[in-house]
């Protein structure tokens, strides 16, 4: 479960450089490298920030599934009320009125 763990929690980091890197009007990364015409470098950059956005959001979306489905359910001890017990009285005790 420790590796699932690992997973999530590096795939959400790069996640979240991806979405920083991506730009909601179009531009982003992709308008840095100039015109389409620039050995194709604009489309195949949107592709891939598009792919791995997707990927890792699906790879966070069944590491989770898995470690759900497989995780054991805490083990809770709920505890049994415990009956008083009569503690035998000594002879010599002052309850009994005898001498010590």
């Amino acid at each position: 479960m420790t590796l699932f763990s690992i997973i999530i929690v590096i795939a959400s980091i790069l996640l979240i450089f991806v979405v920083f890197v991506q730009n909601p009007k179009g531009g982003g990364l992709s308008s840095d490298f100039g015109a389409a015409s620039q050995l194709g470098g604009v489309q195949k950059t949107n592709e891939f920030i598009d792919k791995a956005t997707w990927s890792l959001a699906g790879l966070i979306a069944v590491c989770s599934i898995i470690m759900t489905i497989y995780m054991k359910p805490a083990q809770v001890e709920v505890p049994q009320e415990v009956a008083p017990t009569e503690q035998p009285v000594d002879a010599g005790s002052p309850d009994d009125g005898g001498a010590l």
